[in-house]
């Protein structure tokens, strides 16, 4: 009997120097893809992932450089076997690289999208000093009511990522979540750590970003899933174009239900294309096995253990 797969992807935050630098140099689909889209973009992917720089934590330049790499990672395991997933799901950005995935959206096509959804989010966050922070060992509950009574006395903290049970990312202005650093903490929490997050993902202040990065979902999704995406903003399943604008739309100002999309899935495995934070997650949130594809070797590990 055949297993049953599904297929992860990584999104902002994954993103680490050296990052697909040994598909680079050790195949050739994957270094002229690297050339290609440094050509259409018009930005040195190689240095960006490859040398000490500023640039890989902006979002700008992250979106682009983490989807390259995980679909990288997905054309290379393609080469090598055919399967088609149960399902398909993402991390925030990870979201639109699944597309790729089930054939909704091509993978230059993306590659330009994610740039536009990067530069959208900054210029929304521009002037705000917005922020992420990690919130770890807080149930849900009071983790929402610290946010919850922040806003009522003024700040703008909101709950962004379910990641697993104890960790959860909370968006918002830098300043009040440094406020409110020692207020999680008191709640119960074991750390309230800042990101190096350059915008504030998944919450209103994303609201402008919207209806332009719609009219970019429009244009590029295609109405072809050959596999159910699973939704981010409602941990759904979802199989056609109009419902993947609206809910990527959504998705912007909406928390990431990460943790809810992947517990309790019916498995045999999880892959994780192009990174390996999604791995860490998986292992409090689902008893089925995760195997991440981040070089040569561990595409070779992979193939070997889902054959």
């Amino acid at each position: 009997m055949s297993k049953e797969i599904a297929f992860i992807f990584p999104g902002q935050g994954s993103q680490i120097v050296g990052m697909g630098k040994d598909f680079y140099e050790k195949n050739s689909i994957a270094k002229d893809i690297f050339e290609k889209v440094s050509k259409k973009l018009g930005i040195d992917m190689q240095s960006i992932l490859f040398e000490e720089n500023e640039s890989l934590n902006e979002t700008e330049f992250a979106q682009p450089a983490i989807l390259l790499v995980s679909a990288i990672a997905l054309k290379l395991f393609q080469e090598n076997i055919q399967i088609t997933p149960k399902f398909a799901l993402g991390h925030s950005l990870g979201e639109i690289t699944s597309l790729i995935s089930v054939g909704a959206l091509d993978m230059y096509d993306a590659l330009e999208l994610v740039r536009e959804r990067g530069l959208l989010m900054k210029k929304a966050c521009e002037g705000k000093n917005a922020g992420m922070m990690v919130i770890i060992g807080l149930d849900d509950e009071k983790t929402e009511t610290t946010c919850k009574k922040a806003r009522e006395n003024g700040k703008q903290i909101w709950a962004a990522n379910y990641n697993s049970d104890g960790q959860i990312v909370v968006a918002g202005i830098k300043d009040d979540l440094n406020e409110y650093a020692d207020k999680f903490k008191e709640a119960g929490a074991k750390r309230a750590m800042l990101l190096t997050m350059s915008v504030a993902s998944h919450c209103p202040l994303l609201k402008n970003a919207q209806s332009p990065l719609r009219e970019k979902l429009e244009i590029f999704i295609k109405d072809k899933f050959a596999v159910p995406i699973i939704s981010n903003a409602n941990a759904k399943p979802y199989m056609n174009k109009k419902e993947a604008v609206d809910l990527l739309e959504k998705q912007l100002i909406s928390p990431v239900l990460y943790k809810q999309s992947i517990s309790g899935q019916k498995v045999d495995a999880f892959i994780e294309f192009g990174g390996s934070v999604l791995k860490g997650l998986n292992k409090r949130l689902n008893e089925a096995p995760t195997y991440s594809i981040t070089d040569m070797a561990t595409l070779e590990e992979t193939l070997k253990s889902i054959r």
